[in-house]
Order: structure tokens, then C-alpha cells, then sequence
């Protein structure tokens, strides 16, 4: 069995062998990964795992909750990541759905995040950045901009809002490594067939919020957000 972590070595282990089992994990997305149409949530074959991937409607309800007056939400992220298009794909058409406009803002790498989130912050009330590479390496950039400019980001997992958000849906790596684990066992021990087997998600996800941003843009937590752990 071979295991797989993040979407590089994933779609590197799918080109080495359609014969041994792979399981992915931190997957953002497997249809985008795998360049899989109308993806139903199995791939097939020798491939199953894990997503890291965080509900995104649920996502994009989180900034109505904070934030019920924003009227535009800029979408932040890197053109260069798959998985970052298409969850900010997903979270444009809820956003849309409840009447709110969204604008996307794509830095190609690192050399521009800072003028990139500029425009961002010019235009947006709210601010949005996926789970992506790119923006998990920049957050200080981009929190230079942002906090001064008193413009919220909400992010798709707890790393970047740590770096530079107020709020994210944050779920447990470890949890989701012991998942990939138990998919493993039940491949290696139980005989179980890996083409049948569902992409899982992390068992729980949890609200949460970086309190100092939050103070720095005199931000009050909705109630049911836990603070992120210095």
C-alpha cells in the first residue's frame, strides 16, 4: 500500500501504479486532483483517502454569521492550485445564492500576494482564502495588508487564520491521519477493496477564532467559537 499525503505526491503515486493500493490524505479535492468529472465521492481503481477539506457551505454561512452586512466578498488565492479554484468556485455560488457579490483576486506566487491582497482589500468587505499552499506560506504578507486596512478574512482552515484571519472551520490532522490509518488496516488486515471505498472526511470540525485579529479589528466572536492556541 502506498500512502499519500498531500495532492503532489497523491497524483505521483496514481502515475507510478494502478495496481497497489494508494491512499491519499490532505486532499483538498480528489475530482480536481485526479481530473475526475461529476467526482461522486468514490474514486475507483486502486485510489481512496482522506480530504482535509472543510464543509464550504458551512464556510460561507460563517461569514454571513459574522459579518450579516457584507455586501462584497473578495476571494483570495493562488491561480497556480487547483484545489484552491475550486473551493472558492463553491463558496462564490453560496455566497451568490444569498445575495452577496464575490470578486476573485489570484496571485500567481509569492512575488505578488501583497499587491494582489491590496486590490483585495480595496474592493472587499469581507476577504476569503481557501486552504491553499501559497496563501499558508504568505499569511504574515498578507496580514500586513489586511489588519491595517481593517478588512476581516475569513480562511478555509486554521493555519492561515492563525497568520492573518478572524475565523475558520478548523479540523484535527491528526484526526484525519488516524482515519487514513483505519482505511489502511481495513485494506492490509480486512481485505477490504480499496475501489469501493468512499473518500472520508475528518470525523469533527471545530469553530474557531484568532483573538488577537479579532481585537485588532474590534471584532466580537459570535458564541460556539473556541480561540486559536497561541
Amino acid at each position: 500500500l502506498i500512502m499519500a499525503n498531500a495532492t503532489g505526491a497523491l497524483t505521483a503515486a496514481a502515475a507510478a501504479t494502478s495496481d497497489i493500493p494508494i491512499l491519499g490524505t490532505s486532499i483538498t479535492a480528489y475530482g480536481v486532483a485526479l481530473d475526475i468529472d461529476d467526482f461522486n465521492g468514490t474514486v475507483g481503481g486502486n485510489i481512496s483517502g482522506t480530504s482535509d477539506l472543510a464543509d464550504l457551505e458551512a464556510q460561507a454561512n460563517m461569514i454571513t454569521e459574522w459579518f450579516p452586512e457584507a455586501k462584497k466578498v473578495g476571494l483570495l488565492f493562488c491561480s497556480a492550485e487547483p484545489n484552491s479554484r475550486y473551493q472558492i468556485g463553491e463558496v462564490a455560488k453560496c455566497l451568490s445564492d444569498k445575495g452577496i457579490e464575490t470578486k476573485e483576486f489570484a496571485f500567481t506566487d509569492t512575488n505578488d500576494v501583497a499587491s494582489v491582497t491590496q486590490s483585495a482589500a480595496d474592493y472587499s468587505d469581507v476577504v476569503y482564502v481557501p486552504t491553499d499552499n501559497t496563501a499558508a506560506s504568505n499569511t504574515e504578507a498578507i496580514a500586513n495588508v489586511v489588519i491595517p486596512e481593517k478588512v476581516p478574512v475569513v480562511a478555509g482552515e486554521e493555519g492561515i487564520c492563525k497568520g492573518c484571519g478572524v475565523a475558520a472551520l478548523s479540523i484535527s490532522y491528526y484526526d484525519l491521519g488516524y482515519k487514513t490509518g483505519e482505511m489502511a488496516a481495513e485494506i492490509l488486515a480486512d481485505g477490504a477493496d480499496v475501489s469501493t471505498m468512499p473518500v472520508e472526511f475528518a470525523p469533527n470540525v471545530t469553530k474557531k477564532y484568532n483573538a488577537a485579529n479579532c481585537e485588532a479589528l474590534g471584532i466580537t466572536p459570535p458564541d460556539g467559537y473556541e480561540a486559536i492556541a497561541d
